[in-house]
């Protein structure tokens, strides 16, 4: 697991050992962030279900404004904690440590872009999105990017799906406001 672009390309992150975790392939997230392009640069973002931190220091090597790391588990936000420590300084962010719906629902924030890589093996996804629209947390021209392991299905609580890509066994999902 490494930075794939920006001022901290090529810095290797501290993984997750076991099974609990699973951080969003590399080969995935160079895809993701192709497509997200010049979307990144002065964003304010959201890693809702942060773990490793991945997506999020990716944000801040191309160039985002600030990041909200969100998680509840401890042993993530430890993880996470290291591998911020590896980089250079200067870069705004926020870590808070609670459920994706207490963050969602208590942040004062508005974001141009919004992770949600909840567990695959929990449902969180749909209710984060409806969540999310219900509270108008997406600025304008702002994406949320859903990734699971299947192809979305369901309500999208007032955001438009706009796309969709499969990688692997690894579906991304991007909403914008409706």
């Amino acid at each position: 697991m490494r930075v794939v672009s920006g001022k901290y390309r090529g810095l290797n992150l501290v993984p997750f050992e076991g099974e609990d975790i699973r951080p969003t392939a590399d080969r995935v997230k160079e895809s993701l962030f192709n497509i997200l392009s010049s979307r990144v640069i002065g964003a304010v973002v959201a890693d809702v279900f942060c773990g490793s931190g991945n997506l999020g220091i990716e944000c801040l090597s191309r160039g985002a404004e600030c990041v909200h790391f969100n998680d509840l588990s401890n042993k993530s936000l430890e993880v996470l904690g290291k591998n911020l420590a590896k980089l250079r300084g200067g870069e705004k962010y926020f870590i808070t440590r609670s459920d994706y719906l207490s963050f969602l629902k208590g942040t004062s924030a508005r974001f141009d872009l919004i992770f949600i890589d909840p567990p695959y093996r929990y449902d969180y996804g749909l209710s984060a999105l409806r969540t999310i629209a219900e509270r108008d947390l997406l600025k304008d021209g702002g994406v949320v990017v859903y990734e699971r392991d299947r192809s979305f299905e369901g309500e999208t609580y007032g955001l438009v799906m706009s796309d969709e890509r499969k990688y692997g066994r690894t579906y991304l999902t991007f909403f914008k406001r409706s």
